[in-house]
């Protein structure tokens, strides 16, 4: 079932909490944001000033003879005019100038912060997310500061003060019935607007579901390109998407329906206030009360507030829109993850390398108990193998190793430490993995290795190279070790991934090595050239070896063998034949399958 990421909901309120939560990164530039707000507030200065310097030459030029001396009037109020439209100007730009530096900074600080605390989450979130429509959250809120910074502050804000002003100004210089009319238009004209905004708030939700859900199904199948050749889906994944398309179709159709609506409500209110404040100029001049210029300032006063409005619908809207998806971000940064550093976590420090598991159990959920009361030890310098069916909770054992999750019961110690009890980057550091499913990075072959140590040099980049057996590989490529590998590693075979993955873990040169089904994609040469790689690699290391072929773990100092959660057997290769148990059972039907496939 899919499930459909947070969009703004037309029923639900407007968070304007997100502001206090916002507050912090936008502190930064303080004495910007002042600038940024004098400037503002010199800018309607200069936009309420306008009319009345229009109004004043009007009446100039209408008194006006045409003598030199007296027309100088008139035409310095022009100058004035001119001059004040190119301040109004200048000053917005300055403003945008002085904010957009505070509002940059703003986003890429929320945007580092949601990006580190994803990194922060524990596996069960990571496996339970959509990669695409939660790409498309963290891109819409970033967006949406930027949005609401710049509307909030400098549309919204100043029109509402400007709106007041001229209401006082019309009260004290033109009567009340001027002001009464603005005032009611207004009043008139943002109710309608919230209304019908929120009434169409639904369809844009649907809208921005549909666009998630479109891009999370088109990201979901691009990163499974192999399955979908494999099961020759194609046609299949491109109906699913289709339907998504045309869930998005519909949603648009219905939100540009519903926008109709709300632009010719707003055109209605703004021409019957235009045409009450221009029929009362005009009686006003008629009866000898008012100049032409006061008829020319009662226009532009009028045009003057009613344009920014004209998009209060899109900017309410877009407004409340960001409001949540800034507070998706902030939800996203509110969620705890499972698996923490505690408030008194120290350094892990290994001088031995010893690895123990006391009685550990865990389960993925009450219903499903993967591990029960294991126990083993591993010993500095031994290389202990874990074997047994699929599901017996094999990578279990490494996941809490890694503490991606911590056990029901139980623990882990390193050395003597608890794991629960240092951090987890000073864990993972002493930690290196070859996994069984190998992802690599869209980059060069170079840097797919190099990530094991980002500041390793090239020459130990060539020795780990050499070590995983990769040298004639990439004296085969034509770029070498520039060579790209594509997205997820997909130019590469299964065998080459996993010996990439081999030198990157010998990169990171970790006390403990950990190797999960580490040849299980390679064939019978390279699998005997790549462990006789391990073998040396993993001298003078605590090594765990998770192994399906029971012929590539014969070397082990103790093989453990799992079944349903339990350790079964405990041994050599050659005393677990002896035993002739499950181990033996399993080294049997291998035997017999190798042979029928070697004739």
């Amino acid at each position: 079932m899919r499930r459909h990421h947070a969009s703004p909901n037309a029923d639900a309120p407007i968070r304007w909490d997100v502001f206090k939560q916002l507050w912090p990164y936008l502190m930064e530039f303080r004495q910007r944001v002042a600038l940024a707000l004098l400037c503002l507030i010199g800018a309607k200065v200069a936009s309420i000033g306008l009319p009345y310097v229009l109004k004043y030459a009007v009446d100039s030029l209408n008194e006006a003879d045409t003598t030199t001396m007296v027309l100088a009037v008139p035409l310095a109020l022009v100058a004035a005019y001119g001059t004040l439209r190119l301040l109004n100007v200048l000053l917005g730009e300055v403003r945008d100038t002085l904010f957009g530096r505070v509002t940059e900074r703003a986003m890429r600080r929320l945007g580092l912060s949601v990006f580190r605390h994803l990194h922060k989450l524990d596996l069960g979130f990571h496996l339970s997310r959509q990669t695409g429509g939660l790409s498309r959250d963290i891109e819409r809120g970033t967006s949406g500061v930027s949005f609401l910074m710049r509307f909030m502050v400098f549309n919204i804000g100043p029109t509402l003060f400007e709106i007041a002003v001229v209401v006082v100004l019309l009260l004290t210089q033109y009567g009340p019935s001027f002001a009464l009319i603005i005032l009611i238009s207004v009043i008139l004209y943002v109710g309608f607007t919230m209304k019908a905004t929120h009434w169409r708030t639904r369809y844009v939700t649907l809208m921005n579901q549909a666009d998630s859900s479109t891009n999370s199904r088109a990201v979901d199948s691009l990163l499974n390109f192999e399955t979908v050749k494999y099961f020759n889906n194609e046609d299949f994944e491109a109906r699913r998407y289709d339907e998504d398309l045309a869930s998005w179709e519909q949603a648009r159709r219905k939100n540009r329906l519903s926008l109709f609506a709300l632009n010719g409500g707003q055109a209605f209110i703004i021409a019957v206030a235009m045409t009450a404040m221009m029929g009362n100029a005009a009686l006003g001049v008629a009866r000898g009360e008012m100049t032409i210029g006061d008829f020319v300032l009662i226009n532009a006063f009028t045009m003057q507030i009613f344009m920014p409005l004209n998009f209060l619908g899109f900017v309410y809207r877009e407004i409340r829109g960001s409001l949540a998806n800034i507070d998706n971000l902030f939800q996203l940064l509110d969620k705890t993850p499972k698996v923490k550093d505690g408030e008194q976590a120290t350094q892990l420090t290994v001088s031995r390398g010893e690895v123990r598991f006391n009685n550990v159990s865990f389960a993925y959920s009450p219903a499903r108990p993967i591990l029960r009361d294991i126990s083993f030890t591993v010993k500095p310098g031994q290389k202990i193998a874990i074997v047994g069916e699929s599901g017996a909770g094999k990578s279990t054992l490494m996941k809490l190793l890694y503490r991606f999750y911590d056990p029901d019961g139980g623990s882990i110690t390193i050395d003597q430490q608890d794991i629960r009890e240092v951090t987890q980057h000073s864990l993972r550091r002493h930690l290196g993995i070859v996994p069984q499913d190998t992802v690599l990075f869209n980059d060069s072959l170079i840097e797919n290795i190099r990530y094991g140590q980002p500041d390793a040099s090239d020459a130990e980049v060539h020795e780990v190279v050499a070590l995983a057996h990769l040298s004639d590989f990439v004296a085969s490529l034509p770029d070498k070790l520039d060579t790209q590998v594509g997205e997820r590693g997909l130019k590469l075979s299964g065998g080459e991934k996993q010996r990439v993955a081999i030198a990157r873990a010998l990169l990171k040169r970790p006390e403990i090595l950990i190797f999960d089904e580490a040849t299980s994609s390679l064939d019978s040469q390279s699998e005997a050239a790549i462990l006789h790689a391990l073998r040396d690699a993993a001298k003078n290391h605590t090594s765990l070896v998770i192994a399906h072929r029971l012929s590539t773990v014969v070397d082990a100092d103790a093989i453990l063998v799992m079944h349903q959660g339990h350790i079964v057997e405990t041994g050599t290769h050659q005393q677990l034949l002896a035993q002739g148990g499950r181990y033996a059972s399993l080294w049997t039907a291998q035997q017999k399958q190798q042979h029928k496939e070697s004739v």
